[in-house]
């Protein structure tokens, strides 16, 4: 993609990054990023996930000092040494997890650490009456009237982001940093949060819009930065650089529908009965209602960029997650799932994405990993006994080619790919007529991925039925007989198996 000149929108910027180099270890993570903010507008940052932006964010906060480059706030050098720091300065960062004391009141909350005083030259107790005023006059900038001597706990969670903006404000801030600040919004909440963000860039301040979210880039943004391992790409005004445009800057590649197609996998009869449907299943801010059916055999790859509601999804149809509205059938019949117990008891088992806080348990053996759903399906009824156990884990060690001294080894001690092989073992031994696999292959390596991605083939064609999440779409154009297209939390459209990349991208863009 040809990188484009950057037009400033005014002579200067409030805030302006150049040169921003940050290394770990000597291993570079950020190389001559560069960023400017003008007062009034609000600036959208993006980039694939490790792209640097939460790295970006912690040197201009003064969480990380950078390893160098420079950083000028109203065109004075600054080097903040700490987020108090930063504050002071007049940079504030409203946080994806709202940071902020529920057992304390809102008034409270927005003036924790800086609260107004009164008696003896205004140092020695709390002014209240202050606290509060204060307090409401600031929501009132954001147009929030709500009682601020009630516990924040009290609200809901969009209530609760629009006080930690108000809190930020507090500080006289003229940058003001927004991480993922719609990620457990609704629809609803989240207009509701552009309005406030609408008012704050009419009064001049500058706003960074962290998001995965293409449609919210497009409803509030007016530039867009977007930065790609590690590395600054470009900067554009949003109405002039689509969706399509900015994929294919944050990929790397421009999107080319004439690219080489994967070899198509094997026909799918589409009157077989499907083994999993849902109907509109939808939780509220999470995922929007859905229609999904998976059958017997077929390998079903769910295609979307971060943050498209694909592991939402997953946790949903396993009972980590109750959905709100829709329906869920396995073999025709309704069924609602408590908890994941109730999800193995009807065949269903799930690989989860986060493999080392949610998969492995680190200290026990590679045997008693892979017995540990089997022994949660048998219950409390029959316990399997360590012969019992070995011989499971001995199996499976042969068949999927686990590399380890001995089935006794801690898995900890065992690679990323050979962890995730036990994994992917575990479900196997419940015998599950349906497979969802989160991010299987993630941060293994090439000749793991290759093994697990045969597997996965030979799982389809023995007759599971298999729901296949990545986020690198060549394995999901590989494997899959069918291709469901989510974005912004909805399912935007499906293809067939032996689409290309391009164009699920394109359906991404589109959408």
């Amino acid at each position: 993609m040809t990188q484009v000149t950057m037009n400033p929108v005014t002579p200067t910027p409030v805030l302006e990054l150049a040169g921003i180099h940050k290394s770990f270890a000597g291993i570079p993570v950020l190389r001559d990023v560069q960023l400017r903010l003008y007062p009034g507008e609000i600036h959208a940052l993006m980039g694939q996930n490790g792209a640097g932006k939460s790295t970006l964010i912690k040197v201009l906060t003064g969480v990380l000092a950078s390893s160098g480059g420079e950083m000028r706030l109203d065109g004075q050098a600054i080097r903040p040494a700490s987020p108090l720091a930063a504050q002071q300065l007049g940079i504030s960062t409203v946080y994806q997890e709202v940071n902020l004391c529920p057992n304390l009141s809102v008034a409270e909350n927005v003036f924790a650490g800086r609260y107004p005083r009164c008696g003896l030259a205004q140092g020695w107790r709390i002014d209240w009456t202050a606290v509060n005023r204060q307090a409401r006059e600031l929501l009132a900038r954001i147009g929030l009237d709500i009682d601020v001597t009630r516990l924040l706990s009290s609200y809901p969670v969009a209530v609760q982001q629009l006080v930690a903006i108000a809190r930020a404000l507090g500080v006289s801030a003229k940058v003001l940093i927004l991480d993922e600040p719609t990620s457990s919004l609704d629809d609803e909440e989240v207009s509701k949060l552009f309005e406030v963000l609408r008012r704050l860039r009419a009064e001049g301040l500058a706003i960074v819009f962290v998001t995965h979210f293409l449609n919210q880039v497009y409803a509030v943004s007016d530039r867009i930065t977007v930065l790609r391992n590690g590395q600054w790409v470009g900067e554009w005004r949003a109405s002039e650089f689509g969706p399509q445009a900015l994929i294919a800057a944050m990929l790397g590649r421009e999107l080319a529908a004439q690219s080489a197609r994967p070899a198509v996998p094997p026909a799918f009869d589409d009157a077989v009965t499907a083994l999993l449907q849902t109907e509109g299943l939808a939780q509220a801010g999470h995922l929007q209602p859905l229609d999904l059916r998976v059958r017997a055999g077929e390998i079903v790859g769910l295609a979307g960029l971060l943050g498209a509601g694909r592991t939402e999804l997953a946790r949903l149809l396993f009972g980590m997650e109750t959905p709100d509205r829709g329906v869920l059938r396995i073999d025709g019949q309704v069924v609602s799932f408590a908890n994941p117990a109730d999800a193995i008891h009807s065949g269903l088992a799930l690989c989860p994405e986060e493999r080392k806080t949610d998969g492995i348990v680190a200290e026990l053996s590679v045997r008693e990993n892979i017995a540990l759903a089997l022994q949660a399906r048998l219950g409390t009824r029959r316990f399997l006994s360590h012969a019992e156990q070995s011989a499971l884990a001995e199996r499976f060690v042969a068949s999927l080619g686990i590399k380890t001294a001995s089935i006794e080894t801690p898995i900890g001690l065992l690679s990323g790919g050979n962890q995730q092989k036990a994994m992917i073992a575990r479900w196997l031994a419940t015998e599950p007529r349906l497979l969802i696999l989160d991010e299987p292959t993630r941060g293994i390596d090439v000749a793991a991925k290759q093994e697990i991605m045969e597997q996965i083939l030979r799982l389809a064609q023995a007759g599971m039925a298999v729901i296949f999440i990545s986020s690198e779409m060549s394995e999901v154009v590989r494997v899959a007989h069918r291709i469901v297209v989510l974005r912004d939390r909805k399912k935007v459209g499906e293809l067939p198996g032996g689409s290309t990349e391009d164009e699920v991208y394109e359906m991404i863009a589109a959408a």
